[in-house]
């Protein structure tokens, strides 16, 4: 005869990883973001909004017009300008994903789908510096 098998304990799950340096620097840049762009009269309709070709930073209405909005954030020092990581590539993404949205919330909207790109560089010392560019792509 075999011997008696014992059930095996519960594994504890796994906590969520830490947050990283660079993604809490993502967060902190697309707050600032956010907060520009309802101080200018915008209102949000999503953070993060992912499908399975990628991520929107910020979807926001201007007006009459949808605003995607892609926010890329920096510390200051020998790190390129926040504005010149979104090369013809990400603009053409960001294209991409513009149309999925309109696909999954209703088409477009009268005042047409606008691409804006907000630039931080945090200094080391002093306030960020927020760079919004409108109508990129």
């Amino acid at each position: 005869m075999s011997a008696p098998q014992t059930a095996r304990p519960a594994q504890p799950t796994r906590p969520a990883p830490p947050t990283t340096s660079r993604s809490a620097l993502g967060r902190y840049g697309e707050d600032l973001a956010v907060r520009r762009l309802t101080e200018a009269g915008m209102r949000i309709l999503a953070r993060n909004w992912r499908c399975r070709h990628g991520e929107i930073d910020i979807v926001a209405v201007d007006g009459d017009a949808l605003v995607i909005c892609e926010v890329k954030t920096r510390r200051a020092g020998w790190y390129e300008h926040p504005m010149a990581a979104v090369r013809p590539e990400k603009a053409t993404r960001l294209r991409l994903l513009a149309e999925r949205w309109l696909e999954r919330h209703g088409g477009p909207p009268p005042g047409g789908v606008r691409i804006d790109v907000i630039g931080i560089l945090l200094p080391a010392r002093g306030a960020p510096v927020v760079e919004h560019v409108r109508g990129v792509a």
